[in-house]
């Protein structure tokens, strides 16, 4: 199968992060970057205009993608800072996002992968896809995200057998796990073992 191409760059923005568990260095206070991510997208088949993606219909992913990060302060789900944060912004002292997943340039790049994949299928009506996301701190730092490709992924789900609902095994409770009897509703006869 053949694959197009196509790359387009977009200014993400000024933001702050704190990688709270980077005890060793710095990068444990707040500190900021000028972000910048080049995304690659690929399609095994052209529109009527002989192109991948119509970088005009990329508006609203550049809108979302700089609220996310435009001027904001950017903190990991579980850092132990979070409700002082969460005051400076109800202080409007900053303007948090919360990232459940954590910070760091390799979490900022899945991010945008993933916000991305969902703009570009809904795009194009599943014609095209995002192979990849590489994400610059600045000229000497980036990371990059990829996900399956769709040929990664047709090739998978075709290769991947599915065994005939006659020898499907069940995953019930294993033989000897004791059973509880105490609790009724939802968890009665759940084994936790």
């Amino acid at each position: 199968m053949c694959t197009y191409v196509s790359t387009k760059i977009i200014e993400l923005g000024s933001c702050a992060f704190r990688q709270w568990r980077a005890v060793h260095s710095r990068c444990s206070y707040v500190h900021g970057y000028q972000l910048k991510a080049k995304f690659w997208f690929g399609c095994s088949e052209l529109d009527e205009r002989n192109w991948a993606v119509d970088f005009g219909g990329l508006k609203e992913l550049k809108a979302k993608l700089q609220d996310q990060f435009d001027h904001t302060l950017c903190i990991a789900g579980d850092d132990p800072q979070l409700s002082l944060f969460q005051q400076l912004h109800d202080a409007k002292a900053c303007d948090l996002r919360i990232m459940p997943n954590g910070v760091g340039i390799e979490r900022t790049a899945e991010f945008c992968f993933n916000l991305a994949s969902e703009h570009i299928k809904t795009l194009t009506n599943g014609r095209c896809w995002v192979e990849k996301v590489e994400v610059w701190e600045h000229d000497l730092n980036s990371a990059t995200y990829e996900g399956k490709t769709l040929t990664e992924a047709v090739v998978q789900a075709a290769t991947t057998p599915v065994p005939p609902a006659a020898t499907r095994v069940s995953h019930g409770a294993a033989v000897g796990n004791q059973v509880t009897t105490g609790l009724g509703g939802l968890f009665k006869g759940t084994s936790w073992g």
